[in-house]
């Protein structure tokens, strides 16, 4: 190999280390944050269906005579589902409310949301409430609590309704 060969090598291999170099230092440079300093995120998150057995009706007889009698059923409940609404409360400030209509192509499926709201760190009150059956005053789930927020924390507001209804971890 001729000494101009391994200058040359020698350039290209400079250049090529340079090249990931500089790649490394653009990897850790600007910081990148996804919400400000001295902030957290609260996330409201679930997926709850609304009670179907209360739009149920029960059938007369005279109703339940014109049927077949394979069909003699003697409650009538529809297949859809009604909406789920919910508020977020915090600070005494209501952050989130909303009719959250049910999913899916018959309107049968759970009602979804997913909100994030970012607050300044520290001590907070978080009231969560819902309602997922017909009534149209009220909550049938309701949770509050103080939570101390520090810088970068992600907090869940998730709905479990076999654990008992709100969680907040």
């Amino acid at each position: 190999m001729t000494p101009a060969r391994m200058a040359g090598a020698f350039v290209a291999l400079l250049l090529t280390i340079g090249l990931f170099a500089g790649a490394a230092w653009l990897s850790t440079f600007p910081t990148y944050r996804q919400i400000p300093a001295d902030t957290a995120v609260v996330k409201l998150s679930f997926s709850h269906g609304a009670d179907r057995s209360a739009s149920c009706r029960r059938r007369s007889p005279e109703e339940l005579a014109k049927l077949p009698p394979n069909m003699r059923r003697p409650l009538d409940c529809p297949r859809t589902r009604g909406p789920v609404y919910t508020e977020l409360v915090i600070d005494d400030k209501m952050t989130f409310a909303a009719s959250l209509p049910p999913s899916g192509l018959w309107s049968d499926g759970p009602s979804r949301v997913y909100r994030r709201f970012i607050l300044p760190a520290g001590r907070h009150v978080i009231v969560a409430r819902l309602r997922d059956t017909p009534r149209t005053d009220g909550f049938d789930h309701a949770i509050e609590r103080a939570v101390e927020l520090v810088p970068g924390q992600s907090l869940a507001v998730d709905f479990r309704p076999e654990l008992g209804g709100f969680i907040i971890r």
